[in-house]
């Protein structure tokens, strides 16, 4: 069988998040003036991530990306070193220009059904306690970047094992907060 990563923070298993866990830094991977973001409160929906816009760490099929509330994530050091990598996308991709590494990502379209929440990667803090990724997202989407459609069935096998339920979108209940926000933006559902 072929080996491969899902990614580094858990190809050895999913580590438990704490209850109540308060936060923490996000750092870059420069060594010298890093730029770090603050995260007031855990994540939600924090899940790995087969789409191609998405940071991976080297060698990683998969991101492994959560969402936190905009006005609880604050940038703190070395800001002037962020960049936007695509102004085109949905969810704008803040990268640090010397490492590469993306930040966070934003969704500025106020009709979005996730407007108001910030895509950030945990794997960036030393903090320990962030929740734990629940499941995995655009699986078939690592075709896209490169993995033989030959491999997908053991990926799938893989994330299972892990606990990491595969889909070809988002997990059902984000599915369909996003058909519920679509209803009554076109007036189908009561507000």
């Amino acid at each position: 069988m072929a080996k491969f990563s899902i990614h580094p923070s858990v190809d050895k298993g999913l580590k438990k998040g704490k209850p109540k866990f308060a936060g923490g830094i996000l750092s870059c991977h420069c060594k010298t003036a890093p730029v770090t973001v603050t995260i007031d409160g855990n994540v939600a929906h924090n899940h790995a991530c087969g789409c191609s816009k998405c940071w991976k760490p080297a060698g990683a099929l998969f991101s492994i990306v959560a969402v936190v509330p905009r006005d609880k994530l604050t940038v703190t050091a070395n800001g002037n070193k962020l960049k936007i990598v695509d102004f085109a996308a949905v969810i704008q991709r803040h990268a640090c220009t010397a490492c590469g590494v993306h930040m966070y990502g934003r969704i500025e379209n106020r009709n979005h059904p996730f407007y108001g929440l910030d895509f950030v990667h945990v794997e960036l803090s030393k903090d320990r306690g962030w929740a734990a990724p629940e499941f995995a997202a655009f699986v078939s989407s690592i075709i896209e970047t490169g993995t033989p459609p030959a491999l997908m069935g053991a990926v799938r096998a893989r994330l299972r094992k892990l606990g990491l339920k595969p889909y070809d979108c988002l997990s059902p209940a984000l599915m369909d907060a996003i058909a519920t926000h679509t209803a009554k933006a076109k007036g189908v559902l009561a507000a």
